[in-house]
């Protein structure tokens, strides 16, 4: 399949099974009349291949080291995508940064490196199923700058178009996405 033709049916995938109309509170507290709950696209086989492959295609030369970003959205991208540069002989580990550290056990915020590894120096890319704000993904940007790590850019697979690209230029942050809401939004 085309990239082309890969991009237009994970659209559609995206548009049958994670997007809505009605009104809804999003994560930023704001009020809107669509959502996007890109978890049923996530989860299914031929969605998460296609994210995983889109992806993958658009970071493949960023040169990155580490993959992940905030539970639960970065989650199954940051572990499909890892697998997926596997494949392809590029590796990028995958990691995923707690809301809130775990009050037992090693009480870790950024969770999915053994013993002998860290993200200090490395090359990290933070990816999130959906932004509005950034404010969520900011939250990982600041984890894995804590970590020691270099943050390369954010990459979502849905921009809302509401205020990230702004909070990510501000923090000097490099922000790209898969899809904007508008492409949604006009079907």
């Amino acid at each position: 399949m085309s990239k082309s033709a890969a991009r237009a049916r994970l659209a559609d995938i995206i548009f049958t099974r994670s997007f809505g109309r009605g009104e809804i509170t999003l994560a930023s507290g704001r009020k809107s009349d669509f959502y996007f709950n890109l978890k049923p696209t996530m989860l299914n086989p031929e969605g998460a291949a296609l994210l995983a492959e889109l992806t993958y295609d658009a970071l493949k030369d960023d040169r990155l080291d580490y993959i992940g970003g905030l539970e639960m959205g970065a989650v199954p991208l940051a572990g499909a995508i890892a697998q997926l540069s596997w494949q392809h002989g590029q590796p990028i580990a995958a990691f995923f940064v707690r809301k809130k550290p775990k009050e037992h056990g090693a009480r870790l915020a950024v969770e999915g490196l053994a013993k002998n590894e860290s993200l200090q120096g490395k090359r990290v890319v933070i990816v999130e199923d959906v932004t509005t704000t950034g404010g969520s993904a900011l939250k990982a940007v600041e984890s894995v700058r804590e970590a020691g790590g270099e943050i390369a850019l954010v990459f979502t697979m849905v921009d809302r178009q509401e205020g990230a690209t702004e909070t990510f230029a501000q923090a000097g942050v490099p922000f790209r996405s898969l899809f904007q809401a508008a492409e949604f939004l006009n079907r």
